[in-house]
């Protein structure tokens, strides 16, 4: 149980937290009003960059004018500011000789392959693996503001996250489900890349490379399961074959004169091979009648 001067304490600790937070989130949201704001020493610069721009107008123009492609845009910082939360372009745009500089963000798809990573698998196999991942910028000012290098560290992330989600799958899954992991893979990138500016599109596995040992290991267990299928396949073929040999004896003992047909059917078929070999059916019978004279 709690005494009163206990709980009095924890709700004035209570409503000092909540105070601060508060106070808090104030100051973050000033700051966030004001960080594209510029203050009065920034304001005279750029009313004196611009009255310099006009006095020296026919020579400043080549320095004030400005084109980027139709894949391209322009995020322009005016001193150390983004000037506008909208990207410029494409086409024509202007900025102050002195106080504006500007950076050119690439929109069209990038690809580039991940380097063969050597990966332990969750059944403790080491493999090779590489890949090629397709993205594009679709934030110009994110992916130059939150990041320093926006390829450079896709293409680091590519490869951790390879390793990260391969090292929690059996080689069986590795062969079989390449698709499944490639998904995988541009979902954890997008999501990782999103507060970049960045879109990953597309993540494709290349090659698994195993090692000769693996490898000589499973042409021997493939070839072992073919032979063991083969000898099935041959057993079946002799049961019907031994199914239809009885039923044809059991013709045959219905009409001897089948047995005949099938030894003329024989001497024809021999007859009909070049060889020097002459065969003359014997019934068994009459060497039965000879053995019981003797």
């Amino acid at each position: 149980m709690l005494t009163s001067v206990e709980q009095r304490h924890r709700g004035k600790y209570a409503k000092y937290c909540t105070c601060t937070a508060n106070l808090s989130n104030v100051s973050n949201l000033s700051t966030d009003k004001n960080s594209g704001r510029l203050q009065c020493c920034g304001w005279v610069l750029v009313i004196v960059s611009f009255i310099f721009a006009i006095l020296t107008c026919p020579l400043t123009i080549f320095l004030c004018v400005k084109i980027v492609k139709e894949y391209e845009r322009a995020v322009i910082f005016r001193l150390g500011r983004i000037a506008d939360r909208k990207p410029k372009g494409p086409g024509l745009f202007m900025i102050l000789p002195c106080t504006d500089t500007f950076v050119k963000v690439d929109l069209r798809t990038v690809s580039f392959d991940i380097p063969p990573q050597e990966i332990l698998t969750k059944d403790s196999v080491t493999v090779s693996v590489d890949g090629v991942v397709y993205f594009r910028i679709y934030c110009p000012i994110s992916a130059v503001t939150k990041v320093s290098n926006a390829h450079s560290s896709t293409r680091l992330l590519a490869q951790t996250t390879l390793r990260n989600v391969l090292g929690t799958k059996n080689l069986a899954e590795l062969l079989s489900d390449r698709e499944g992991i490639s998904v995988s893979m541009q979902e954890s990138l997008d999501e990782a890349t999103d507060p970049w500016g960045i879109k990953v599109e597309r993540v494709e596995i290349k090659d698994v490379k195993l090692p000769q040992q693996m490898q000589r290991a499973m042409a021997a267990e493939a070839e072992a399961s073919r032979e063991a299928r083969a000898k099935i396949i041959a057993a079946e073929g002799e049961m019907k074959a031994s199914r239809a040999l009885k039923e044809a004896s059991v013709v045959m003992a219905e009409a001897p004169s089948a047995l005949q047909l099938r030894y003329l059917q024989t001497l024809n078929s021999i007859a009909a091979e070049k060889n020097s070999t002459i065969i003359f059916p014997l019934p068994i019978d009459m060497l039965q009648s000879f053995m019981q004279r003797k």
